[in-house]
């Protein structure tokens, strides 16, 4: 009975730290549902790997992207990280601009 009562607190602080962490692991999932829900043609988007380009056609499974004029390259959809947005596009503009100037 003792070694019961010694281990119920262990198992109970297991049980929290699993619940918390697959609720975050689920959370995260659906996270990248919705982004690649949501991706349609002429959006600005960067890879898992650090490409930025622009979908220029989506299927179920791949997009492709056009990394320079002229160039489109397929990808898994999941190797989309994340949408650019047009603030974003703007910000790196003036970037560019006072890196030229200098």
């Amino acid at each position: 009975m003792d070694s019961i009562v010694i281990f119920f607190p262990f198992l109970l602080v297991m049980g929290a730290f699993m619940f918390f962490a697959t609720r975050k692991q689920k959370r995260a999932m659906q996270a990248t549902i919705d982004l690649h829900e949501s991706l349609r043609v002429g959006d600005r988007v960067h890879t898992t790997s650090g490409l930025e380009g622009t979908i220029t056609g989506i299927t179920d499974d791949d997009v492709d992207l056009e990394i320079a004029p002229g160039v489109v390259t397929t990808w898994m959809k999941l190797a989309v990280r994340d949408k650019i947005e047009p603030a974003e596009l703007e910000s790196e503009a003036v970037v560019e601009e006072a890196v030229e100037g200098a």
